[in-house]
């Protein structure tokens, strides 16, 4: 996400910077994870959904570290990883409606959905998938000089898992060019993460000797400082890097989940601490645009997900034989 572009919405024109971007594409998550909900409750969506929302600031903020080659492991909450990463989001929204032009044909759904050609080596439905499949990746890069990095997103939860010691282990022993991002947005699904894991979860880590850091996860652009740095230690030969960022999610952690276990006034008080919100009001506080540009800004985003929305509904199923069926006229 780097360079400008014009932009123009509602009267309002200005220049789309690197800043802004960051901006933008949180919106683009947040908006495309509302039109999801809204889609499934519609029944459109089949299967589960494990949304994004809450969490923008970190998958952004570590995709906007990254360069061209490099390759990413998502979650069974990847929607963020994939768009943060540039993933189409009409090519996304069609996959999770099932359709012949999804991303993948219409045949991965919500928890398993690859774009080589943007990076993304997969969403991994499995808990702790996503650190196996980074960590492989590395590997290939290492073997074949390619000067690339892998990351892996995952969440707390993982840190409990065989994956997290085994790979993490493996990849400092072999100095693999890998990035492990802990996403902790404080539950197991409907567990708080205190009563069930010892310890902090960035020692684990330190332990095997990777360099590590711990950053607010609601804050994209202490993501993007943070994660530049680890992708810089990485991607020098020096071994993998952990990152922790303390996020945190405003919907349950699927579409059956009432959010009963959450503590009281909790989730308001997280809200307080929207990632778009801290980052509009930090554009505003710099003069890098003023509130009718922002406000532009956030329509058209909301614009651009309503045409994908009607485009992803209009478009076909895949024939039992693979062959997509034409667009009714």
């Amino acid at each position: 996400m780097s360079g400008t572009q014009r932009l123009s919405a509602e009267g309002a024109v200005f220049e789309l910077t690197e800043d802004t971007a960051l901006l933008e594409r949180m919106l683009l998550i947040r908006r495309f994870e509302e039109a999801v909900q809204r889609l499934f409750q519609q029944g459109e969506v089949h299967g589960t959904t494990h949304l994004y929302s809450g969490q923008e600031a970190g998958a952004v903020g570590v995709c906007a570290a990254l360069a061209a080659g490099d390759r990413v492991a998502g979650t069974y909450r990847g929607h963020g990883h994939a768009l943060a990463l540039g993933v189409d989001p009409l090519g996304l929204m069609a996959e999770l409606l099932g359709r012949s032009t999804g991303v993948c044909g219409g045949r991965a759904g919500s928890m398993n959905v690859v774009d080589l050609e943007h990076g993304l080596v997969g969403c991994f439905g499995i808990v702790g998938g996503s650190i196996a499949a980074a960590t492989g990746v590395a590997l290939g890069f290492q073997r074949r000089g390619a000067g690339h990095l892998a990351v892996a997103f995952f969440g707390e939860g993982t840190t409990n898992q065989a994956y997290f010691a085994e790979c993490l282990n493996f990849a400092q022993v072999l100095r693999l060019p890998a990035l492990f991002v802990c996403e902790n947005n404080r539950y197991m699904e409907f567990t708080p993460i205190e009563d069930v894991t010892a310890g902090e979860i960035p020692a684990r880590a330190e332990a095997l000797g990777l360099w590590s850091r711990t950053v607010d996860g609601m804050d994209v652009q202490a993501v993007r400082a943070a994660a530049s740095e680890a992708v810089a230690h990485a991607r020098s030969g020096s071994g993998p890097a952990f990152l922790q960022t303390l996020t945190y999610r405003f919907v349950g952690h699927s579409r059956s989940d009432p959010g009963a276990y959450r503590k009281p006034g909790e989730l308001d008080e997280m809200r307080g601490r929207d990632p778009l919100e801290i980052e509009r009001r930090r554009l505003l506080e710099h003069d890098v645009a003023d509130e009718a540009e922002l406000d532009a800004l956030a329509a058209r985003v909301a614009q651009q997900l309503d045409e994908v929305v009607q485009q992803a509904l209009a478009a076909p199923f895949p024939n039992v034989d693979g062959e997509a069926r034409e667009y009714a006229a």
